[in-house]
């Protein structure tokens, strides 16, 4: 039993499916609703779109709009679930971009997520994680985004 069980539980007895969009999580939301027992009954897929082109292609991003931020905003996140639910014919839609490490635009690494059901965005926000290496602050994010999809449910 993962800590996400719960997902389960909660999107087969409403009959209702997921799929995922993720950027700077990197397949990590995949993996571990992927190691959640029965997945196969609620989870349609996800998608991990790392570039501009991609987040256009599949996920309906505006190309300008997301130029201008370097793919990372609330904006963007929301299209990404929104688009990803689309994408896979899923009830709900998860996204996530941001930065991962300090660079030239961030000290800190954060994340920008969004829930969307259908066309909706239900819920959506930012995570910041001071202090935390790459890998942490991808694992920060996907436990964080999780818990607050199961509020969410």
């Amino acid at each position: 039993m993962t800590p996400f069980s719960d997902l389960k539980r909660l999107l087969v007895g409403k009959g209702q499916t997921l799929a995922v969009a993720e950027s700077i999580t990197c397949g990590g939301l995949q993996t571990r609703i992927g190691r959640i027992s029965g997945a196969s009954n609620f989870f349609r897929g996800g998608l991990t779109a790392y570039d501009l082109d991609q987040k256009v292609r599949h996920l309906g991003v505006p190309r300008a709009a997301a130029r201008k931020v370097d793919c990372v905003s609330q904006a963007v996140a929301e299209q990404m679930a929104r688009g990803v639910g689309k994408l896979f014919r899923a009830d709900w839609g998860i996204a996530t971009t941001g930065y991962a490490e300090p660079n030239a635009t961030t000290a800190t690494p954060y994340a920008y997520w969004a829930i969307a059901q259908g066309k909706k965005i239900v819920a959506s926000g930012r995570f910041d994680c001071p202090g935390a290496k790459r890998a942490a602050a991808q694992d920060l994010i996907c436990e964080k985004v999780l818990k607050a999809f199961l509020r969410v449910l």
